[in-house]
């Protein structure tokens, strides 16, 4: 559904960050996202001090676009995501993990995608990407398992849909926003899957990609995921 094809300016650039409870490790993420030229949207919404880390690094640096969000609520992932985005001025908007599992330079390696695509998605499983610290053989299996049922319920063919880093269009998310029900984990699906029926292009691109600490994914998420995504797909 891409009607131009565009030079994409940093500028132009929004970045969410869903932060929930990451006190312990946002400030190596600051470090890194502080080269951003765009746009940084943090999202907190825990009951620990990541919110205060980030205005005092904020207030500490006034040329960088930081805002900081905070609820006294949890949103869940795809939740904080979706506020995020919502609050965004960037003509392209994208998100990555709090964890830093994903540097800022991919991030601004998938916006120069937007250029010809409505979106783009990194991936650590098409040929090209490169783990510099791999996931357990468990969570391994797990994510390819996880892949196999998403393409069965909804026919999308990436090879990897959790991986926390995409970047779209601005017109291409709006279009999806009213469609958007999902606050887990699940969301990173259900987002694709709009994309999908509304005709946009998303193009999954192979990403440098480290694994740091343990996941906040528990078994309770993952079942949560699965029940999330059979209760979108049967309506």
């Amino acid at each position: 559904m891409l009607s131009d094809s565009a030079q994409v300016h940093p500028w132009d650039c929004t970045l969410v960050i869903p932060a929930y409870n990451e006190e312990a490790r946002i400030q190596n993420l600051l470090s890194d996202v502080s080269s951003f030229a765009g746009e940084l949207i943090f999202v907190c919404d825990g009951t620990d001090s990541t919110a205060d880390i980030i205005r005092a690094f904020a207030g500490e640096r006034p040329q960088l676009r930081i805002r900081c969000l905070v609820f006294d609520h949890r949103l869940g992932k795809g939740g904080g995501v979706l506020a995020g985005m919502k609050a965004s001025g960037g003509r392209y908007v994208g998100y990555m993990d709090a964890d830093g599992s994903t540097a800022i330079d991919q991030m601004v390696c998938l916006f120069d995608r937007l250029g010809k695509a409505d979106g783009a998605i990194g991936s650590r499983w098409v040929p090209g990407a490169v783990l510099v610290v791999k996931q357990s053989l468990t969570r391994r299996v797990q994510s390819r398992l996880f892949n196999l049922i998403v393409k069965v319920l909804f026919g999308l063919e990436y090879r990897d849909t959790q991986c926390g880093a995409k970047v779209f269009r601005r017109e291409a998310l709006e279009a999806v926003f009213p469609d958007l029900r999902a606050t887990g984990f699940e969301f990173d699906v259900e987002l694709l899957w709009r994309l999908r029926q509304k005709g946009f292009s998303v193009d999954e691109i192979s990403i440098v990609w480290e694994n740091k600490d343990a996941s906040k994914v528990g078994g309770s998420d993952v079942f949560g995921m699965l029940t999330g995504m059979l209760r979108l797909r049967l309506g």
